[in-house]
């Protein structure tokens, strides 16, 4: 089972951390498209947040999804001042990037995913579950991933 195949993803929320150009954007796009979202999807850093309609995994139901970029807070305070509180409440998924900008205002994440450009322009992801239900996102995504080359070595933790 991938991990668009989950419906845990239903109420997950998931932090996406790397340097710019790492491809956290390009992550959520190929997220997005597999849990059946159309058209195009575009960065948030301006509007920091974009919200989306795909579908939940198992039943097909309407998902809600959030997509953030906290890339441009100054100050984590922007986050309250924006009501961003309520949309974490709210039924969905929640998928952040540069989380460490609006720090201590966010809940703690389901699962965190960092990517790191190494040589040659590869990327390696590494991957922390912080919750029970992030924990068997994690399991999944493992699962999905066994025998696709070079697809998480060493095995994410």
């Amino acid at each position: 089972m991938g991990l668009a195949q989950q419906a845990l993803l239903q109420d997950a929320y998931l932090e996406l951390q790397g340097n710019l150009g790492a491809g956290k954007t390009t992550l959520v796009r190929h997220l997005l498209q597999a849990l059946g979202v159309t058209g195009r999807i575009k960065s948030p850093t301006y509007a920091v947040v974009e919200p989306h309609e795909g579908f939940a995994p198992a039943s097909h139901a309407p998902l809600a999804i959030w997509h953030f970029d906290f890339y441009r807070f100054n100050d984590p305070q922007e986050f309250e001042e924006a009501g961003f509180r309520d949309l974490f409440a709210s039924p969905g998924l929640k998928i952040a990037e540069w989380p460490e900008q609006a720090q201590g205002m966010l809940p703690d994440a389901d699962l965190q995913i960092a990517i790191e450009v190494g040589e040659n322009d590869m990327r390696a992801v590494f991957c922390k579950a912080s919750t029970a239900k992030g924990q068997r996102i994690l399991q999944g995504l493992q699962s999905a991933l066994r025998g696709t080359p070079s697809a998480c070595a060493p095995p994410c933790p």
